[in-house]
């Protein structure tokens, strides 16, 4: 089978998913890969601005996080004073910038029941981990090569 650029499959997984989040979905596709993250969430924390998946500022890199980051607001004042501009107080965005600063190491800094996907655009490197007790679910899939 061919990937769908469009998202679609992406979508309906999405859908599937309802019941583990019934407030937001969202749906990220990078058409010159062929990659797409979906994430679907209840309205926990920053129901207004935390829409997911969420970049950072230039949109080269995405994110979507199951679960939470408990110490998000301290990573965040990190963050801001090392020259970030955070748009949200949601905690999936300080995954971007993390990763901006400390690749894959990001994960040192959490604290939290987590699974993330980043996908870093200018690398075309996909990022996935889960919190050491593997408590939230992270589903993935690979069509077409």
């Amino acid at each position: 089978s061919t990937f769908d650029h469009g998202g679609t499959a992406v979508r309906a997984m999405n859908a599937r998913l309802v019941h583990r989040g019934p407030d937001a979905e969202g749906v990220y596709v990078d058409s010159s890969s062929g990659l797409a993250l979906g994430a679907r969430r209840p309205s926990v924390i920053e129901v207004a601005g935390g829409h997911q998946p969420i970049s950072n500022e230039d949109g080269s890199i995405w994110a979507v996080l199951n679960g939470e980051i408990y110490n998000h607001p301290r990573l965040q004042t990190r963050l801001h004073r090392s020259g970030h501009s955070l748009g949200t107080s949601c905690d999936t965005e300080v995954l971007v910038h993390l990763y901006e600063d400390h690749g894959t190491e990001l994960v040192h800094a959490l604290e939290g029941m987590y699974a993330f996907a980043i996908w870093d655009a200018a690398r075309r490197q996909l990022v996935l981990a889960r919190d050491r007790f593997g408590e939230k679910p992270l589903f993935y899939a690979q069509s077409g090569g």
